[in-house]
């Protein structure tokens, strides 16, 4: 049996909706809790099926894990397997960041290679030439990352791209090595920051959080602390797209509004009026049908790659063309195909595509290749004529808690039905 959100056409969304704590940062926090003996408390959790299953993968190392709505609590044992090879690996990208902990921590890591998101290759170099800088060999053998070393020490590492997976595994890898390591062209996301924060909480010694080169001085060990994760960026400008799309008029709290800066700004040239509430949230207010607008996805600061399919579906209901320019995962245009399904008159071409706005889309069955693909599609079919299937919605429970129920709330028609697809 499968599930698909039937979408109603002709929404427009008012009201305030919250945001909770980001997809991108809580994953990471569960495995840094790996780091020290004891119970870590991380609050303001996403009820989203991720957390479930890093709770598997950090339960399969040996530590108690609880969840208890919002608030997660991992009891991270003296004694800790190695070996993080269950089966939840394969259904969660960000698995792959218990592999810096584990090797951090007992000095070796045998860790199944990651499943998730259908959106172009994730290759481990930058990980595992971090990992040999610091001292550890790093192979993969048999579907898994396999590193081990005698003891870590500081290093000077230089990444190629600013990979957020890759700094991060390095960071929390070096946090107990001996010495001083700096980390350059490192990844400058608020989840980075986020994680480097409940680390100096935890007794690690890190500079340069939220800039391009990070400096950790080994500390012997740490110890357990409590945290809460911040605001999804992600979300709250899913939100945002959500209100310029339908015309709508959204306040939007419990994120920064200055981890957006860039994406807000990129609204009030579609036409948004944009009220931000120091760190605390916004409001957005849009009056008539918006303008075109170009994209370009880079690294934080830039426009976030999460955030290219609402900059397609959001283009192929403006008035006018926009270019937008995918430049970290290849695979992101793939949604594309599906907002053609809905009539979009969109142009791709290597990292480039064209989109010519019209003034309404048309109803289809859609299919969601990833998360944001997911969330993108729901927010196409409040903009279509008609009754949008949209299917594979798991993707969109993985990174949108009560996205159904918040889009009611606010004034859509969206209905979960379980039933088998016709791909016929």
């Amino acid at each position: 049996m499968s599930e698909h959100f039937d979408v109603h056409g002709g929404a427009r969304l008012v009201g305030e909706v919250e945001v909770v704590g980001a997809k991108n940062s809580v994953l990471k926090l569960m495995a840094a809790a790996l780091l020290a003996e004891g119970t870590t408390t991380i609050t303001n959790c996403p009820q989203i099926l991720d957390v479930p299953l890093m709770a598997d993968v950090l339960r399969s190392v040996g530590c108690e894990v609880v969840l208890d709505g919002d608030t997660t609590y991992i009891t991270t044992p003296a004694e800790l397997s190695h070996r993080a090879d269950s089966s939840a690996m394969g259904k969660l990208r960000a698995s792959v960041c218990v592999l810096g902990p584990l090797v951090g921590r007992l000095k070796k890591a045998v860790v199944a290679l990651p499943g998730g998101d259908a959106i172009g290759s994730r290759p481990l170099d930058m990980h595992q030439n971090g990992l040999r800088k610091l001292g550890a060999t790093s192979a993969i053998e048999h579907g898994c990352v396999v590193a081990e070393s005698d003891g870590l020490h500081g290093a000077q590492i230089w990444l190629d791209f600013p990979s957020v997976g890759a700094t991060e595994n390095i960071l929390m890898a070096s946090v107990l090595a001996e010495g001083t390591t700096v980390i350059d062209n490192a990844a400058r996301e608020p989840e980075i920051v986020d994680v480097c924060t409940m680390l100096t909480e935890m007794g690690a010694k890190i500079e340069g959080g939220g800039t391009s080169t990070l400096t950790v001085h080994g500390v012997e060990a740490l110890h357990p602390t409590e945290h809460r994760v911040i605001g999804d960026r992600i979300v709250g400008a899913t939100w945002a797209f959500a209100a310029v799309m339908t015309r709508g008029d959204l306040t939007v709290t419990g994120v920064n509004p200055h981890h957006l800066d860039l994406v807000l700004e990129k609204l009030r040239l579609a036409g948004a009026e944009v009220t931000a509430y120091d760190d605390k949230g916004f409001r957005i207010v849009q009056a008539d049908r918006p303008r075109s607008v170009d994209f370009v996805t880079l690294p934080y600061p830039g426009f976030a790659t999460d955030l290219q399919p609402f900059a397609v579906a959001l283009s192929s209901v403006s008035e006018g063309t926009s270019m937008i320019t995918e430049n970290v995962y290849e695979a992101r245009f793939r949604f594309i195909e599906e907002m053609i399904r809905l009539g979009a008159d969109a142009r791709t071409d290597g990292h480039h595509a064209v989109v010519r706005g019209i003034d309404r889309l048309s109803s289809a069955p859609v299919w969601a290749s990833d998360i944001r693909a997911g969330a993108g599609l729901v927010l196409a079919g409040l903009c279509a004529d008609g009754v949008t299937e949209v299917w594979d919605v798991f993707h969109i429970d993985r990174g949108y808690p009560h996205f159904v129920e918040n889009l009611n709330r606010l004034g859509a028609r969206i209905d979960r039905v379980a039933t088998q697809p016709d791909r016929s």
